[in-house]
């Protein structure tokens, strides 16, 4: 799962014993080494969805980490992009790497739950970052994104499909929980990362509730598992207001 120019299973259990941020910190040199980074196929499949319905002003990714969902923005964003996170070591790798071509790229300190911005954004993205919110949070984060979003803005992520329960991945993800739940009950701070936590049908309903109109678009190219359904699916949640073109 790790490269060796990723972390060892030490720099692992001490980040895991910290709080998100500064665990974040810690591994931020070595984390686009590590499975917890959004692969590239994933990236580029978001991207070709994105350019069948832009193209886009202002994006905004949400929890950027060091950065590689910045060049999806920049591939279907003209005038500019920003990367937000709340941990400053993701920055200041993010900052580090090299600029995609396309419109200026910026990168700001802060925490998704109280976003420093106003109605200034046409798209906002986010990548492998929602196991780090608890359910009773998804209504004020969807909040958030709703308020920096101008009318017909976009808000997507990808969505992959649960494992079938009794799965090999499916005991993997509930072992995963079950061990994070355990440490969270006996040391503090907490580490927040649950990977079953962000149920589908509890991310529809709080984002239809926080204004948003919800639709699902399969991303063709992870196929379909046996009964027919897609690998991988595209959220759009769009805004109120005048509309860019749909995803064919």
């Amino acid at each position: 799962m790790f490269s060796p120019e990723g972390p060892s299973l030490r720099e692992l259990a001490v980040q895991a014993l910290s709080s998100v941020e500064r665990g974040y910190d810690l591994l931020a040199p070595k984390f686009d080494h590590t499975p917890f980074r959004t692969p590239d196929a994933v990236l580029d499949a978001v991207e070709s969805a994105l350019r069948r319905t832009g193209p886009f002003d202002a994006g905004l990714d949400l929890c950027c980490g060091t950065g590689a969902g910045v060049g999806v923005l920049a591939g279907v964003c003209r005038e500019r992009v920003v990367g937000v996170d709340f941990s400053a070591g993701m920055l200041d790798v993010a900052r580090e790497r090299g600029r995609p071509a396309g419109p200026p790229v910026s990168f700001v300190r802060a925490d998704a739950r109280a976003l420093p911005f106003g109605d200034a954004f046409d798209l906002v993205v986010s990548f492998g970052a929602f196991g780090h919110f608890l359910p009773r949070e998804l209504p004020g984060l969807f909040a958030q994104v709703r308020s920096v979003l101008r009318p017909g803005g976009c808000f997507a992520f990808p969505l992959v499909a649960p494992p079938r329960p009794g799965s090999i991945g499916y005991w993997m993800l509930l072992v995963f929980d079950a061990v994070m739940r355990v440490r969270n009950a006996l040391w503090r701070p907490p580490f927040v990362m649950y990977y079953r936590a962000f149920r589908f049908g509890d991310v529809r309903r709080e984002l239809t509730l926080a204004g948003f109109r919800v639709e699902l678009h399969a991303l063709p190219e992870f196929g379909r598992r046996r009964d027919g359904s897609p690998r991988v699916r595209l959220v759009v949640a769009r805004t109120p207001g005048q509309s860019v073109r749909t995803l064919g």
